[in-house]
């Protein structure tokens, strides 16, 4: 049989989606074709505010990678926008003069950013937030000191001034109301918000009218407000909101009006045409969130596989995605005439709850600083309860209203319909994941999330999809009560693969993987590093390193960049330097025409934008005056910060300079299970910032203080005093016992403050500080390892430029490449 043409125009998420619930009803039913105006596959566009924050690569926000399309038949064009569709002909017509013909049509082409038409809004430097390209634009222009500043307060404009100021900008919103999000918040909560960003580096000026975009050379420099005050920036964004992509539906003559408009079955003015998304405007409305695009694709997959479908519209629920910041609303959150408000503060946690009735029935809701039952209320809402016998306990979420009315927890998730969401990201509903429980014999969270997507992107729902796991596999449910295992490939943890390494004499990655019986035949991209790891520790001159089994940037030993190209930090002991390595260092930028040259936070100098073909010959000149490779790519000893210590200071106590350098000259080398990086303070007044490192000195009167355990990157915290010693012999002798303990010990990514939290510092003073004969043997092992760790990668690699590849890839055409 003939199976009938499907194209679909948006290769974004409603676009894949509607194309997902074609093939759940009728897999074999269409031929699909997708054309995507973007280079690339589908990702998760609501999660691109973590990808501006850096807390996520694109590849953790990929729906739909390369081998869905190739496993289900389907033709993309990616990077080729569609110019028209011949309706008569029934032809879409594309970039290139690319025709493609089509019994069914789906429009999902989205929307379009608004821009303001503010003078000098055409100025280099003034972007918008709408796509990945728009990120990148961001993320190249956000560097550490820079200025931004955010129009628009909404949903879009605070994710992205957040993500700028987690780049390291100056971070300001200016919203033209006096409330942030103020179709979602009432001023209770718009407050709280604006406290909440101010502390992570986000500013707020409300009330504030934009009046022109100044610019320089080109360039633009500041926000000129009505008011006359200017806003420096080096990067302007325009997040005011989004307008439906219609140009294609109405070149083509299709109805439209602030959006294609569709009936209830998703068809537009021509029966052989759907839409779906933000460009669709369904009995007046149109959304630009993600549940009531999941519902229009349902809706328009019924229509296109079983017959026509009955959309009656969306209810709708909001979250920030701001890390840290718990923020929910949905419904009439701002109640009003015939509405009765209950308010629950607790200043101290900072938490806002504002729940609105009308009628018995709970109309909205408002949480700031803990949505846990952003869900609960939403469900409540959608179903029109009657909340008139619970009203006493609403406020105080669904775990106390059910415990006193002496519910079994599990009865609410028991109690929800196959139809309920239990994932609002990804458009998941509870019958999906029991389905998918059931026939695929899921166990994990794991198992379900990447079969379902469940809980695969905010993680809000995490706990809800376990309770349906739970819930669904009864007795055979095994709750996570330990550490999560190594990887998909084996049910060990880490613990259990370290002890076994050693007591089964394990010395080879397959020996590891036959004996704990792993299921795949070479293990995969997160377990292959680890065991490279800790057999490397376990057998140091006996296991040979696996290079192919580090991640890139130990394999080239330099920190690839965005660019392709490499950085590379040449070690400087104890942030000491002299004339004639800065010397050697600015000819080495000369000849190479380096674009960068940094001064990093560890007192290092960094080189930027190093071609990997030059990597050889920089390291080859860096080694000729006398430097090594400072391994800032590694999971190893970073750097030793220091201060200058007794030598230059009036306030100091101690050498800390000549602690540093030779604490660095002792440990630089040794691989650890996450990056090591340590500071020595002269001091009390800590200039070295020891006390947010994970192993830090402070150096009094009377000799050593020793601190473990701080971090200062994604997570912050203080170290603590681990003990006090008289001497720099005991210092080092007790600093290179602790850092053997976690290599020995810690489980690989883990940093060492995680680490001693797991452990905890109990644990740690009693094996390295009261117990001596203890402490000796870590450092016995230590030294012993370094044996054969202290040689220099750099010249290494140098030596074997000639018989190692580091000249770029080159890619030939097709037809070339053939002959």
């Amino acid at each position: 049989m003939t199976k009938e043409r499907l194209v679909v125009i948006g290769n974004g998420m409603a676009g894949c989606r509607a194309v997902e619930e074609v093939l759940k009803r009728a897999p074999d039913r269409y031929e699909i074709a997708i054309f995507g105006a973007e280079p690339r596959v589908n990702y998760n566009r609501i999660m691109l505010s973590p990808v501006l924050a850096g807390e996520k690569a694109f590849d953790d926000i990929v729906i739909n990678a390369e081998a869905w399309y190739r496993d289900h038949g389907i033709t993309l064009y990616s990077g080729r926008a569609v110019t028209a569709v011949d309706r008569e002909a029934k032809v879409v017509r594309a970039e290139g003069g690319l025709e493609v013909g089509y019994d069914r049509l789906i429009l999902a082409t989205g929307s379009d950013p608004v821009r303001l038409p503010l003078p000098g809004a055409d100025l280099a430097g003034v972007v918008t937030f709408r796509d990945l390209d728009d990120v990148e634009a961001m993320v190249t222009a956000a560097r550490p000191g820079a200025r931004a500043v955010v129009i628009g307060g909404g949903l879009l404009g605070l994710e992205a001034a957040y993500g700028l100021a987690r780049r390291g900008m100056a971070a300001t919103v200016v919203h033209l109301v006096d409330v942030l999000m103020e179709r979602q918040l009432d001023a209770s909560a718009g407050f709280l918000l604006a406290q909440a960003l101010s502390e992570r580096g986000v500013e707020t000026v409300l009330g504030g009218q934009s009046e022109e975009i100044v610019g320089e050379n080109g360039q633009v420099r500041a926000l000129r407000l009505k008011d006359g005050r200017e806003l420096p920036c080096d990067l302007l964004v325009m997040a005011v909101g989004i307008r439906p992509n219609t140009a294609l539906g109405k070149s083509a003559g299709l109805e439209t009006n602030r959006g294609v408009v569709v009936d209830d079955a998703m068809r537009t003015s021509d029966p052989d045409i759907l839409a779906v998304g933000e460009c669709v405007e369904h009995r007046g409305q149109c959304y630009g969130l993600v549940a009531p695009i999941w519902d229009m694709c349902r809706a328009a997959a019924q229509t296109l596989t079983e017959g026509p479908a009955s959309y009656q519209g969306s209810a709708i629920s909001t979250r920030l995605k701001v890390s840290g910041v718990d923020v929910f609303s949905a419904g009439e959150f701002a109640g009003g005439e015939g509405c009765e408000d209950i308010v629950f503060r607790d200043a101290g946690r900072g938490v806002y709850k504002r729940v609105v009735l009308r009628d018995g029935k709970l109309a909205g809701a408002v949480l700031f600083g803990d949505a846990t039952d952003g869900g609960w209320y939403f469900d409540l809402m959608r179903q029109g309860a009657d909340v008139g016998d619970i009203r006493d306990t609403l406020v105080f979420g669904q775990a106390v209203t059910e415990g006193l009315r002496g519910l079994d927890p599990s009865a609410a998730v028991a109690a929800l319909a196959n139809e309920a969401e239990i994932c609002g990201c990804n458009g998941v509903c509870k019958g999906e994941i029991v389905g998918a429980i059931t026939s695929q014999s899921l166990t994990t969270l794991d198992d379900v999330r990447s079969v379902t997507k469940a809980s695969g992107s905010c993680g809000t729902c995490t706990p809800l999809v376990e309770q349906v796991l739970k819930l669904t596999l009864g007795d055979g449910f095994q709750a996570q009560t330990g550490p999560k295992p190594v990887c998909k490939c084996t049910q060990h943890h880490h613990a259990v693969v370290r002890k076994a390494i050693v007591a089964e004499g394990l010395k080879s990655m397959p020996a590891v993987m036959q004996a704990l019986e792993w299921t795949t035949p070479d293990g995969c991209a997160t377990c292959r590093p680890a065991l490279n790891y800790y057999l490397l520790c376990a057998w140091p001159g006996e296991y040979a390193d696996d290079a192919q089994s580090r991640f890139v940037n130990e394999r080239v030993h330099a920190n690839i960049q965005k660019d392709g190209t490499y950085s590379v930090v040449p070690r400087m002991w104890g942030g000491l330097t002299s004339a004639a390595e800065l010397r050697a260092i600015a000819d080495v930028a000369d000849k190479f025409a380096i674009p960068t040259v940094k001064v990093t936070g560890g007192q290092r100098i960094d080189l930027l934008g190093v071609r990997k073909e030059d990597l050889p010959a920089v390291w080859a000149d860096l080694n000729a005056a006398g430097m090594v490779s400072g391994h800032a790519y590694g999971k190893a000893l970073r750097t030793v910060k220091t201060c200058v210590g007794s030598d230059w200071c009036r306030f100091g106590t101690q050498d800390s300079t000549g602690l540093g350098v030779k604490l660095e000259k002792f440990l630089w080398g040794s691989w650890t299970p996450a990056k090591v990086k340590l500071a020595v303070s002269g001091c009390p007044r800590n200039c070295a910032e020891a006390t947010c490192k994970d192993i830090g000195v402070i150096c009094v009167d009377s000799g050593y203080e020793i601190h473990v355990g701080g971090a200062a990157g994604l997570h912050i915290q203080g170290t603590q005093v681990l003990t006090k010693v008289a001497g720099e012999g005991e210092a080092i002798e007790l600093i290179a016992a602790i850092l053997q303990f976690y290599r020995e010990d810690g489980w690989y990514l883990e940093r060492i403050y995680k680490w001693i939290n797991r452990i905890g510092l109990d644990a740690l003073r009693a094996a390295v500080v009261d117990d001596a004969e203890g402490r000796q043997a870590f450092f016995d092992r230590f030294v012993a390892s370094q044996a054969h760790s202290q040689s220099d990668p750099w010249a290494e690699e140098a030596a074997a430029a000639g018989r190692r590849d580091y000249a770029p890839v080159s890619f030939l055409p097709m037809k070339a490449a053939a002959e």
